[in-house]
C-alpha cells in the first residue's frame, strides 16, 4: 500500500479506506449516472462491464460478479456510499451510488473525484480533459482551485498532490479515500525509461506519442489494407516503364 505521510496534504483520520474494487465501483457508477443516464441504476452485470470496460480505467481490471458483489457490500452496509433500487413489478436489483450526498461533493468536485478514482493519480491537464464528460472545465486553472478545495476538505482531505514525475510539467493529485493501486511517482532526477523523451515535460511527450500511435492504429484499421486490384496495378505499370527502357 502507497505510503501516504509525504503527500501534501495528508490527514491521518481519513476513514473510508476504501479497496481498489470499492473505488472502481463508485467510479463507475459516477461516471454511468452523468455519461448514461437512461441506463442508469445499473444492474449487477452492467455494473461489472462498466468497472471491467478498457477505454476510461486505469489499471484495466477483470472483476467476477462475485467480487463485485462484495464491494457492492461492504459499500451499502458499512460505508453507505451505495444504496438498492428496484422499480415497480422489477425483479432485478439496481445500484445507485450516494458519494456525493456523503461527501457533501458538488459536481465539479464529484467529476475529479470520479475520474481519480476511475484512472488513478493524473495531473490538472489530464483531469481537465477527462472529466470534461461529466462537467466542462474552462482551465487547468479551474481545476487545480477545485483540486485545491478538495485538499483543504476538514477534518480529512480529499485528494492529494504528490511529487512531481521526474521531466514533468505538472503534479499529479490523487484521491486519499483509500488504499487503491496508487503506482508510485518516480523520484526527481531518475532517469526517464525511453531515451528519446528525455528532458523537461518527457512523461507528458511519452503519454501524448503513445495516445497519438494509437489513434493512428484505429485509423489503418478503420482504412484496411490496400486492394489487390490497386496492388496489381501498380506492379503493371512498373513492370510497362521497364519494358519502355529496355
Amino acid at each position: 500500500m502507497l505510503d501516504l505521510q509525504g503527500w501534501v496534504g495528508y490527514h491521518p483520520t481519513m476513514q473510508l479506506n476504501l479497496t481498489a474494487v470499492e473505488a472502481r465501483i463508485l467510479g463507475a457508477l459516477v461516471e454511468k449516472e452523468r455519461t448514461t443516464p437512461e441506463y442508469y441504476p445499473l444492474t449487477l452485470n452492467a455494473l461489472v462491464a462498466a468497472c471491467n470496460q478498457k477505454n476510461n480505467r486505469d489499471p484495466v481490471l477483470q472483476l467476477q460478479a462475485d467480487e463485485v458483489e462484495q464491494g457492492l457490500a461492504g459499500l451499502r452496509y458499512q460505508k453507505q456510499l451505495v444504496g438498492s433500487f428496484t422499480g415497480a413489478g422489477a425483479r432485478v436489483i439496481k445500484y445507485t451510488h450516494r458519494l456525493d450526498k456523503t461527501l457533501g461533493l458538488e459536481l465539479p468536485e464529484l467529476a475529479i473525484i470520479c475520474e481519480l478514482l476511475l484512472r488513478g493519480p493524473q495531473t490538472p491537464g489530464e483531469l481537465r480533459n477527462r472529466a470534461a464528460r461529466i462537467h466542462p472545465f474552462t482551465s487547468p486553472a479551474e481545476v487545480k482551485t477545485v483540486l485545491d478545495e478538495l485538499a483543504a476538505r476538514q477534518p480529512d482531505p480529499y485528494v492529494a498532490m504528490l511529487p512531481r514525475a521526474a521531466g514533468s510539467k505538472e503534479s499529479r493529485f490523487a484521491h486519499t479515500l483509500g488504499d487503491g493501486p496508487l503506482p508510485e511517482a518516480p523520484a526527481v532526477g531518475e532517469v526517464a525509461s525511453a531515451g528519446s523523451v528525455r528532458g523537461a515535460g518527457g512523461a507528458d511527450r511519452l503519454r501524448e506519442l503513445e495516445e497519438r500511435v494509437a489513434r493512428l492504429e484505429e485509423w489503418v484499421a478503420a482504412w484496411g489494407e490496400p486492394s489487390a486490384e490497386k496492388t496489381g496495378g501498380a506492379h503493371g505499370d512498373d513492370a510497362a516503364n521497364a519494358a519502355n527502357e529496355n
